[in-house]
């Protein structure tokens, strides 16, 4: 059975930086493609970044490039998001999650296996 337990979140002023991590069990780590998404009160949930296999390539969405960037570990299982310069918008429950399909994928529909989330609140 997959698990994925996300760490790292809290409150921090806007420009702060923080980073999230995600363990994962259950299936081997690293024949899969990872991905960040993000849901804030009352708004769908939102693509932040996902990365593929190797980790050689990664996408994300428009709104955190050049701040966020995507990393994982494939000796330890672990998949990160080191956030910076954070905007109040950013504030968010941050998910990881597993794509059963291969490549960068930036639908949740490509995603079956899920984390609990993560709170990440950004003070203005």
């Amino acid at each position: 059975q997959v698990q994925l337990v996300e760490s790292g979140g809290g409150l921090v002023q806007a420009g702060g930086s923080l980073r999230l991590s995600c363990a994962a069990s259950g299936r081997t780590f690293v024949y899969y493609t990872m991905g960040w998404f993000r849901q804030a009160p009352g708004r769908e949930r939102e693509f932040v970044a996902a990365i593929t296999l190797g980790g050689v390539n990664s996408d994300y969405a428009e709104s955190v490039k050049g701040r966020f960037t995507i990393s994982r570990d494939n000796a330890k299982n672990t998949l990160f998001l080191e956030m910076n310069s954070l905007k109040p918008e950013d504030t968010a429950v941050y998910y990881c999650a597993q794509s059963r399909v291969g490549g960068l994928q930036n639908n949740s529909k490509a995603y079956d296996y899920w984390g609990q989330g993560t709170q990440v609140t950004v003070s203005s």
